[in-house]
């Protein structure tokens, strides 16, 4: 078989339709695909190519005219069977010779159907998260009128209230007030982020007023825990910056509240630096560094996902809907920026993120040489380099044991005062400062926790004695 025979087969048995036609558009050859397709049989070397291809091609003057060019290029249009019904093809035409022209074209029927189904499923989609927008907010809103009610009514109550024992149950409901309020507020903002309606409201702020404000709604968590706090701001921040105030606050409020829900003993650390300008923008990196119970390398990307933490048992313990970070992260990219994590379980966590500004225009000035060396040291920093080591809580270390000495006398002080909820803070941090500990130790540290959470004081105190003295002897022992 030569050339010519394999070239016939292969257009005889192609799956496109393929006619050859003269300058008086009669079609001279049509494929086995062009016969049944288009049903004319016998007929069609007596059927114009203006009846098939009635959108391509015209007569002008007596004359075939080509509405394209013929130089190959993809056109979609329709071909018309025998009996006048037509389907969508996408054609390219091709000039053989001065009489002689082919077409070639491909039955796009399906690709049609699915791109339409496609659009009605986008479509579809689209009602569907524009009706659950305004469920959630229709929702959210009515979740947050009693919800008000109930933090208004205890507030008034708390200033009316003396007896000790009220006074904490009463705080515990306005606790869980402010608990619904953020779990609303998180609901909200995701949806709105999800519907892609959410957007940044820029004006001009003081910048350590901000931070000032965002860090104040976690001091008294911070001091309750007995935890060490570190705020360093780079002197060459400007005093006053334009963005969204707000939303740089609840990333910062995101954070700040896992940090110190996640640790019970050691400290916090919150850094600020300028890493860049460019005319009237900056960018701002920020570092949440925490000595907390840290993450697994391999739970680490299920942080930024919606409606995820690491385990069931995180949920249970320390609340929260999963959605905090997810929202971080997404406001972080709204500001031109993105969000990183480096952890390692039982040592803590580093988060870093960074997001652009502007500047008033009286605050412009020339950019510092030392911005970008700032930034390469700081974006290669290392938990380790802030201090935060797994020492703390390595049983039978001095600094293991040191800080238990602290949290075992703060033990003491509240449950001296009646103060449960502060003593269960401690107690749990006390259970997990020994949780390597000789069997005979953690058995006692768990006995505080429960005798704690029961309130029985007695019970609390023995075996607070008990532990203290195991303490003060693995201590001595190692002074030894």
């Amino acid at each position: 078989m030569d050339f010519e025979e394999i070239s016939r087969f292969s257009i005889e048995h192609s799956n496109d339709l393929i006619l050859y036609f003269d300058e008086t558009g009669s079609v001279f050859y049509a494929n086995h695909a062009a016969d049944a397709a288009l049903e004319y049989g016998k007929d069609i070397k007596l059927t114009s190519v203006t009846e098939i291809f009635p959108s391509l091609f015209s007569w002008q003057s007596g004359q075939l005219v080509c509405m394209e060019p013929l130089d190959g290029r993809e056109i979609e249009t329709e071909a018309y069977r025998r009996n006048r019904t037509c389907f969508p093809v996408s054609t390219r035409m091709y000039q053989m010779d001065e009489d002689h022209c082919i077409v070639i074209a491909c039955d796009i029927t399906e690709r049609i159907q699915m791109k339409k189904r496609v659009l009605e499923v986008d479509q579809q989609i689209e009602d569907a998260l524009k009706v659950k927008s305004e469920f959630t907010a229709n929702v959210t809103h009515e979740l947050r009128t009693p919800v008000n009610g109930i933090s208004g009514n205890t507030r008034e109550l708390l200033e009316l209230e003396t007896d000790p024992a009220k006074i904490r149950r009463l705080n515990l409901i306005e606790r869980g007030c402010q608990d619904m309020h953020n779990i609303i507020n998180n609901v909200l903002d995701f949806s709105k982020l999800e519907a892609g309606k959410f957007t940044l409201e820029l004006r001009e702020f003081v910048f350590r007023d901000m931070i000032d404000y965002a860090v104040s709604n976690h001091r008294t968590k911070i001091n309750e825990k007995g935890l060490e706090f570190l705020l360093t701001i780079s002197p060459d921040i400007p005093e006053r910056i334009i963005g969204d105030e707000l939303r740089i606050v609840q990333i910062l409020n995101n954070l700040l509240s896992n940090a110190v829900k996640f640790t019970s003993a050691g400290k916090i650390i919150l850094e600020v630096v300028k890493t860049a300008q460019i005319d009237s923008r900056i960018e701002l990196f920020f570092l949440v560094i925490d000595s907390g119970i840290g993450i697994a390398k391999e739970d680490q990307d299920k942080l930024f996902q919606s409606f995820s933490q690491v385990d069931a048992s995180i949920s249970r313990k320390f609340g929260g809907t999963g959605l905090g970070l997810n929202i971080t992260k997404q406001l972080v990219e709204m500001m031109g920026g993105s969000i990183h994590l480096e952890s390692e379980q039982g040592k803590g966590s580093m988060f870093s993120f960074q997001i652009w500004v502007e500047l008033p225009k009286d605050e412009i000035e020339e950019p510092d040489k030392t911005i970008s060396n700032n930034r390469e040291n700081i974006k290669h920093a290392t938990l380790d380099d802030f201090g935060i080591k797994d020492d703390l809580w390595h049983f039978g270390t001095e600094e293991n044991l040191t800080e238990l000495d602290k949290k075992m006398t703060k033990l003491v002080l509240c449950l001296e005062m009646g103060n449960w909820e502060k003593a269960e803070s401690f107690a749990d941090t006390i259970k997990q400062m020994t949780a390597q500990a000789p069997k005979e130790i953690k058995s006692i540290a768990l006995r505080v926790k429960m005798a704690v959470q029961k309130e029985d004081y007695e019970h609390a105190m023995a075996y607070h004695k008990d532990l203290a003295e195991l303490l003060k002897s693995q201590k001595a022992g190692i002074e030894e």
